[in-house]
């Protein structure tokens, strides 16, 4: 997937291309109709593969790229091997040139809603190469009439409406006499102009044979044009089919053979394992992995076989040293004919797992480069060899956003295949590690989701119950994170049978409180309880006080969202114990500041002061300014509710000066002012008061505001270190086959505006938290 064809040489075909410019201006059947056009316009581009129909169509699109601002964008549609390309991939490849993130784990319909609202506001041209169904063609084309779709085809594409295909054949004779010379030279075909012309005809025309004659006039500089059309007619006369020739059209596969067989043997060797490349695109790393040779070797033969036709450059969009090569679609049967000829399938797994095991140290060296000076991981990487070592973390991220596509379709293939599966897992996880240090979790989602799938997939073929498990759970943290919560619930479950069947009392209790949070982002917050409770319960027994602390903390943030405002007076003020056992003081801090939350919504105004002002103090011991401001600010806000807005005015001047002290000082201030001016809204409309307030009592809102973490007092993270499942990457071996864990909100949604609240002194509403089953346990 780039956004600009890969560089050739372009010669004739101007008939063609001022037929294909005339069909953009002329008239749709729509508009002779009189009635607007249902989307883009498709210009189709047929012919046989070597016929040059994707250099037409990048010298189109370069031609005419003026006058679409939104940019060209090249996607192909079928696979090395000739197989279709899922409808979902195409799009996300697609999203991705033109900076949409897709969603996480989203379906093709879904996907496909995103790409034309995308092109809806954009006037871009769509190079769609290789098509190999009308349907593939139809899901991809915009809506926008400002859009235009240039699709490259076999042959016609039955039902695609209002579509004039144009049909390539042989260049001109003085077309392929150009094309032939910048190959061979200007000299040798000025010397030698009939000979030029059988050559020409020996190849029927066909510019990828006219490429590969002349890459072997240039590969023999002492050899003359009419050498070249003698040992093309001896390959002809060849038997074709016969063991270890390559089948395809006739003057393609000659030309091939001419220059296939005219190779040194190591060269022949490093090209016909060049099918086993992912996505068809192979690198000095690659290539010598697969090879068996070193990376300076492997470097100078791939230069060497594009300088004879057999390889094209693929253009880097980052402006560093990172060559990388593709096999062209016309030759790709013809290799694959001397790979399955020649090449035991013994030599061909061996060549497999050398490129796996190099993907995987390249990725660990990708990561491990982004490590701070002077980390364990960090000195690991200097003893790696220098051709495996990346200068810097941003030629380490040049490098995999690159290398991306090959090295998902590497993870692809080799899980599907199950041969390998260890080197697989291997793979699956250094790429994840490398897309969470280089872009975060939350832009390596999409990504991570494919990854977490493939692991999946192992996992229940091997019978890996603890990596099945960890991989529902990733899973299950991303379809959270995408506002997926019944997908995520049913993710859990199987996570939750899965680590009870591996007897593992980590990945259950990670589960157990993974399948509450799924019922907090379903409003459950009885069953959200219940489940946090379970957890709560196998911390306790295994004496994880930290666990505990951050449980107790969801289960007050869920009493709290259900109005049973003593069920969450206990919870917080359990959470603040557990934190002042640990030593924590900013955890002891944000839990005190809920239970003053809590108090204030029970409508106990002069305590929720008294616990607020315990809560400044603990806070002023924790040299967290961010964390003073913000309980201060708090407390400027109750004292304001009770009446004293003097003193309210001096709470929030002492939050803003601590406000200035962090780098969000400018949040602060806005936040401080935000809550000033609705302290001034209520007090000319204070609205209904809090059910089963008093009377004077707080001037609170009605409905809680959501607690965003364990103990947290403003959406802070906790301190502690300790994260909620999936609110951060779990403690994994480096050497793991298993991927990081990724994140999910560690507490509930959103609190509606609006809904009935219990009574004060009313009984939770879900219930004490059971004890969990033995089989929790």
């Amino acid at each position: 997937m780039t956004e600009q064809a890969a560089p050739h040489r372009f010669v004739g075909r101007t008939r063609e291309l001022d037929a294909l410019r005339a069909d953009i201006a002329r008239a749709g059947l729509d508009t002779l109709a009189g009635r607007p056009a249902p989307r883009s316009r498709v210009l189709l581009i047929a012919g046989r593969p070597g016929s040059g129909r994707s250099a037409l169509a990048a010298e189109l699109a370069r031609g005419v790229a003026g006058d679409y601002p939104g940019g060209v964008h090249t996607a192909r549609l079928s696979g090395p091997g000739g197989e279709a390309v899922p409808l979902e991939r195409a799009v996300r490849d697609l999203l991705d040139a033109l900076g949409v993130p897709p969603v996480a784990g989203a379906g093709p319909d879904h996907l496909a809603g995103e790409l034309r609202a995308a092109l809806a506001e954009r006037s871009a041209l769509l190079v769609l190469d290789d098509v190999t169904a009308p349907e593939q063609l139809l899901e991809l084309v915009p809506e926008s009439r400002d859009c235009l779709v240039v699709a490259v085809a076999e042959g016609p594409l039955k039902g695609v409406p209002d579509v004039r295909p144009c049909t390539l054949g042989g260049l001109e004779p003085a077309a392929a006499l150009a094309l032939i010379a910048s190959y061979a030279g200007e000299t040798r075909i000025a010397c030698d102009p009939e000979a030029t012309h059988v050559l020409a005809e020996e190849c029927a025309g066909l510019p990828a044979a006219l490429v590969l004659a002349g890459g072997w006039l240039a590969g023999h500089p002492q050899a003359c044009v009419a050498d070249a059309v003698r040992e093309l007619r001896r390959k002809g006369d060849s038997t074709e089919g016969s063991a270890g020739r390559p089948s395809g059209p006739k003057a393609l596969a000659r030309a091939f053979r001419l220059v296939y067989e005219s190779l040194p043997p190591s060269v022949a060797q490093l090209l016909r394992l060049l099918p086993l490349a992912p996505a068809g695109a192979v690198d000095a790393h690659s290539a010598s992995a697969l090879a068996g040779c070193t990376v300076a070797a492997a470097r100078t033969t791939l230069a060497d076989c594009a300088g004879q036709g057999l390889l094209r450059e693929v253009p880097q969009q980052d402006q560093v040293n990172l060559t990388q090569y593709e096999v062209p679609g016309c030759l790709q049967p013809l290799l694959r004919g001397v790979l399955e000829a020649g090449v035991g399938q013994e030599e061909m797994l061996l060549a497999r797992a050398r490129m796996l095991e190099r993907y995987v140290r390249l990725l660990q060296s990708c990561r491990a480069v982004t490590e701070p000076a002077g980390s364990a991981v960090h000195t690991r990487l200097a003893g790696l060899p220098r051709a495996l070592r990346f200068p810097s973390p941003e030629a380490a991220a040049a490098w995999l956003r690159s290398r991306l596509p090959s090295l998902l379709a590497a993870a692809r293939i080799a899980v599907a295949d199950g041969e390998l599966d260890t080197l697989a897992r291997r793979l699956v996880a250094a790429l994840s590690r490398a897309l969470g240090a280089h872009r975060g979790e939350a832009e390596a989602a999409p990504e991570q989701y494919r990854l977490h799938e493939l692991v999946l997939g192992v996992a229940e073929r091997r019978g890996l119950v603890w990596e099945k498990a960890a991989a529902l759970l990733n899973l299950g943290d991303l379809d959270l994170r995408a506002e997926r919560p019944h997908e995520a619930l049913g993710r859990y479950r199987g996570a939750l049978a899965a680590a009870r069947e591996a007897r593992d009392p980590q990945p259950v209790g990670r589960a157990l409180e993974s399948v509450g949070a799924a019922y907090q982002a379903l409003r459950d917050w009885g069953r959200a309880a219940d489940w946090f409770g379970r957890a709560l319960a196998l911390r306790q027994t295994r004496g994880e006080l930290a666990d505990e602390a951050r449980l107790r903390a969801r289960l007050g943030a869920v009493h709290t969202y259900a109005g049973a405002w003593g069920w969450a007076l206990r919870e917080w003020r359990a959470a603040a114990a557990a934190h002042r056992r640990l030593g924590d003081v900013g955890g002891h801090a944000r839990a005190l500041g809920e239970v003053a939350r809590v108090q204030q919504y029970a409508g106990r105004p002069r305590e929720a002061i008294r616990t607020c002002t315990r809560a400044v103090d603990v806070a002023r011991l924790s040299g967290d300014t961010a964390l003073r401001a913000a309980v201060q600010l708090r407390l400027a806000d109750l004292v304001d509710g009770v009446g004293d807005p003097e003193a309210a005015e001096l709470h929030r001047a002492a939050a803003g000066r601590l406000a200035e002290q962090v780098p969000e000082a400018a949040a602060m201030r806005a936040a401080a002012v935000a809550v000033a001016e609705s302290e001034a809204e209520r007090a000319d409309d204070p609205g209904p008061a809090p059910a089963g307030g008093s009377a004077g009592g707080s001037a609170a809102e009605p409905v809680p505001e959501p607690a965003a973490g364990p103990g947290s007092a403003d959406g802070d993270a906790p301190d502690d270190g300790e994260r909620a499942p999936g609110t951060g990457p779990a403690a994994v071996p480096e050497d793991s086959a298993e991927p990081v864990p990724q994140p999910v909100e560690a507490a509930a949604e959103t609190v509606p505006a609006e809904g009935p609240e219990p009574a004060a002194g009313e009984g939770p509403k879900a219930g004490p938290a059971p004890r969990p089953a033995a089989a929790d346990l």
